[in-house]
């Protein structure tokens, strides 16, 4: 078809045309989802069978179903994990923030190749921090001379903490495919004020497992949410690190595994997901 006619002709007859009895698909996940036609709607759509994983873990093994499960990464972003980001700033040791990459990056093509979502929950805020409280912002701004949420922090100059900042975005070693999922959070829980909790359910989510920084703060008290709303939590010992002291992540892995959920290792839940076996 020439230009001309492309432009004299309504754009409906250029798009394909459905026929009055095609049937269309409704909702992002395998779990719960609608088929509709113009004259019905079928919302008892058939669920995939359950594709169990045993994996080693603490306090108890555990089976898992890998198509109704999700891989959340905390923060594992520049601003707390690589050089001339806030953390670097402040002069933490950037070694354990940094020793999550190399177990996730191979823990997360195995999750994928098995159809689980990953889910990136990088802190990434408005640029005018309308939805921020006094105590979220004092997080990071306990003395007028200190940098921040938005304000550049010195090193790479980035704005703290923003999103689509430099300090925001995964850190390298990590590449986040497409067909990820991206989630910034404002706080440090992701579940709070984010559209976290919605997604999960509508994947038909039941199990998360959970990596990131800090393991102490931001990832545990995602996963304490994510256990309060319902979800089986799995917590990804090699996966997680913090800048916190020692105590801090024993008191941490206590926790978990006598109250929240269960604790285990990357190679272990790649050994189970490489077994797994249908129902």
């Amino acid at each position: 078809m020439k230009d001309e006619e492309m432009k004299s002709t309504p754009m409906e007859q250029l798009m394909p045309q459905a026929s009055e009895d095609s049937a269309v698909q409704l909702g992002a996940g395998a779990t719960y989802r609608w088929l509709v036609t113009k004259s019905h709607v079928d919302m008892a759509m058939p669920t995939p069978a359950p594709l169990r994983a045993d994996i080693p873990a603490e306090p108890q093994n555990i089976t898992v179903d890998l198509k109704r499960s999700a891989m959340i990464v905390v923060d594992m972003q520049n601003d707390f994990c690589a050089e001339g980001g806030w953390c670097d700033y402040l002069g933490a040791d950037l070694t354990p923030e940094k020793a999550p990459i190399g177990p996730l990056a191979r823990l997360l093509p195995v999750l994928r190749q098995a159809g689980v979502p990953i889910i990136w929950l990088n802190w990434g805020n408005r640029p005018d921090q309308a939805n921020l409280e006094p105590p979220v912002l004092h997080i990071f701004k306990k003395a007028a001379a200190a940098p921040g949420i938005g304000e550049p922090v010195p090193g790479k100059g980035a704005p703290l903490l923003e999103k689509d900042s430099w300090g925001a975005a995964v850190v390298d070693g990590l590449e986040p495919l497409p067909g990820d999922i991206h989630v910034d959070k404002f706080r440090i829980s992701g579940f709070w004020d984010t559209p976290l909790d919605t997604i999960l359910r509508n994947l038909g989510v039941k199990t998360i497992f959970f990596g990131g920084v800090n393991t102490d703060q931001c990832v545990l008290h995602t996963l304490t949410d994510a256990n309060f709303s319902g979800y089986g939590c799995v917590l990804l010992e090699d996966c997680c690190g913090t800048t916190s002291p020692a105590f801090c992540t024993e008191s941490t892995l206590w926790n978990v595994k006598t109250i929240y959920g269960f604790v285990t290792k990357s190679d272990q839940v790649i050994e189970g997901v490489k077994t797994a076996r249908p129902a």
